[in-house]
């Protein structure tokens, strides 16, 4: 990965658990990183089930197996360029939030969907 430490999507009660992340989806995420020209930060990436409880996260999280993940964003112009690299990389499910953007490629979900957190 060029944008990307396997640190960054550590579930914060397993050290090391970044290296779950899926390597497609990885791939994807540093291309969509290059696309959009800003840096990403990443939230939350791989999530333990302990940790996923924690946060509410929904019992079939893609965050759990690797497939997902939550990057920050603070204002119109971030999240338009985060939104338009992910769509350039190919990213078809996205979820939009006030202060972040979730993104996966779980193969087993519905594709060409976006949605928006109340």
């Amino acid at each position: 990965m060029r944008y990307f430490k396997l640190s960054e999507f550590d579930s914060p009660d397993e050290p090391g658990s970044g290296a779950r992340m899926d390597r497609d989806f990885l791939e994807m995420l540093d291309q969509a990183r290059a696309m959009a020209g800003i840096p990403f930060i990443i939230n939350s990436g791989y999530r333990t089930a302990k940790h996923n409880k924690a946060v509410y996260g929904t019992v079939n999280s893609s965050h759990l197996r690797g497939l997902a993940c939550d990057i920050a964003c603070r204002n119109s112009n971030t999240r338009y360029r985060i939104v338009a690299g992910l769509i350039a990389a190919g990213f078809t499910r996205i979820g939009i939030a006030d202060t972040f953007i979730h993104v996966d490629n779980d193969s087993v979900k519905t594709p060409f969907v976006a949605w928006l957190y109340a």
